[in-house]
């Protein structure tokens, strides 16, 4: 092990907004005393700043070394879940009793548990469970404490580590292996996270706890946790967390439909009355920063901690990782080494190009429209998708429409989100008006026809 000071590995950043991360990691590393500290940005896909200060072994990148990163797992752990959906082997809404035999928590639902709303305790039973061996709870019903259940299911959010145990074991239920292996297979391997895994391996950072009034410092305990494991085992390094922070802000059609990720990263619970910035989506972490919704996830086990935050529409992502109990803010570090990268460089938007094959009739039918006298601009865009909003105004009845196979479209945001939009037709197949939810959209306002719900006034506007 040796001492190594802030460096560059990956290349992609200007030399001025280099400079200034590195600023902010030898900063937090400083002052947060931590043993180490790596941290790497991502852009459209690749790592294009990296660093490190601190103990780090010799001869080998900071971003291959191993560190444990916590709950960080949940979020390895929902895709898991969220690809047995969309196998159709389970529904969001099913009970998890349906599936698993489990002595509580049986009445939440699937999504309840991955948005933390199950009502389960925050904590396993028995001695804190991220310092002792998972052999002390080698049942699923070990990992549950007195009062297992703290809320009826649904009625709020409460962070609950037991619940994504019981999400692990209804991985194993459903694919008859072991959540590891599921893992591996079905997630890890196809996004090249090849040094991540249930154990750690060489080179590894050893985890630490620092006293918090003097410069002295004692091994943390590295346990295997068993049935806990599917809420906070996994050992990274920041290249693979920065392959996976990737895959948050731009998806992998071999791992996750697009539109099953952007289900994951929806708010699926209320904020905490305290905190109006943060919300929690389906084994994902939100938080409104500086106009920004960013996408990630926090961990933290004995001796370690550390942060995955993203912002998708600026397909940008951050990672940073360090080896002690408490002190070190990586969450803080996260968004600092955002805000420096969008501050001096901001994301350049995606080069427009034309549809190469634009359906004749919907571009027809854009425009204005109109729902009573209020006017809405419809919008075509890619791939038959469509966007209606009030013209000259923000609005929560805005919202973008996806296709569907049966020439219908279905609301993605706001009021509409969920609601289906059609197109109406006379007998001579000429389109009338638009119905979204039984609001009728016409090209006039109060056109006098009969597909205004009341008709209009026989004698029109006077």
């Amino acid at each position: 092990m040796r001492g190594r000071m802030m460096g560059n590995e990956g290349v992609g950043l200007l030399a001025e907004t280099a400079r200034a991360c590195g600023w902010r990691l030898a900063t937090a590393q400083a002052e947060g005393r931590a043993p180490s500290m790596v941290a790497a940005v991502v852009r459209d896909g690749r790592v294009v700043w990296s660093g490190a200060r601190g103990e780090l072994p010799e001869g080998v990148a900071a971003t291959d070394v191993q560190y444990r990163i916590g709950s960080i797992t949940k979020t390895l752990t929902a895709v898991l879940v969220l690809r047995l959906r969309d196998e159709g082997l389970l529904d969001l809404g099913d009970r998890v009793g349906t599936h698993l035999d489990v002595p509580h928590g049986g009445d939440a639902t699937v999504a309840q548990l991955l948005s933390h709303t199950g009502g389960l305790a925050a904590e396993a039973g028995g001695p804190w469970w991220e310092r002792t061996p998972g052999t002390l709870r080698p049942e699923l019903t070990d990992v549950f404490g007195e009062r297992p259940q703290k809320h009826p299911a649904g009625r709020r959010f409460h962070y609950s580590n037991p619940g994504y145990a019981v999400l692990g074991a209804l991985v194993e239920r459903l694919r008859g292996r072991p959540w590891a292996e599921a893992l591996r297979d079905e997630v890890l391997l196809p996004l090249g996270m090849v040094r991540t895994g249930y154990d750690p391996r060489e080179p590894y950072a050893r985890g630490w706890a620092v006293h918090p009034y003097a410069d002295a410092r004692q091994p943390e305990p590295t346990v295997d946790t068993g049935r806990m494991a599917p809420a906070g085992q996994l050992w990274s390094t920041a290249a693979d967390v920065a392959r996976f922070a990737a895959f948050l802000t731009a998806g992998d059609p071999n791992v996750l439909a697009a539109d099953t990720l952007a289900e994951m990263r929806a708010p699926a619970t209320a904020p905490e009355p305290a905190s109006w910035d943060g919300s929690y989506g389906l084994g994902i972490q939100l938080l409104r920063h500086e106009g920004r919704l960013l996408v990630g996830h926090g961990g933290s086990m004995p001796g370690f901690v550390a942060s995955l935050w993203t912002t998708p529409e600026d397909r940008l992502g951050v990672v940073v990782l360090a080896n002690a109990t408490s002190g070190p803010s990586t969450g803080g570090l996260a968004t600092a080494l955002l805000d420096e990268v969008l501050r001096r460089e901001p994301t350049i938007p995606e080069v427009w190009r034309p549809d190469p094959a634009p359906d004749p009739e919907l571009v027809a039918l854009t425009g204005l429209w109109y729902w009573g006298t209020t006017a809405f601009e419809l919008r075509l865009g890619a791939g038959r998708a469509l966007t209606l909003a009030p013209a000259g105004f923000v609005s929560l009845r805005a919202s973008g429409f996806r296709p569907e196979a049966d020439g219908t479209w279905t609301g993605l945001a706001g009021y509409f989100a969920g609601e289906t939009l059609r197109l109406v037709r006379n007998e001579a197949g000429a389109v009338t008006h638009l119905d979204l939810g039984t609001f009728v959209f016409t090209r006039a306002p109060y056109e006098p026809a009969e597909s205004v719900p009341g008709g209009a006034h026989p004698e029109g506007w006077r």
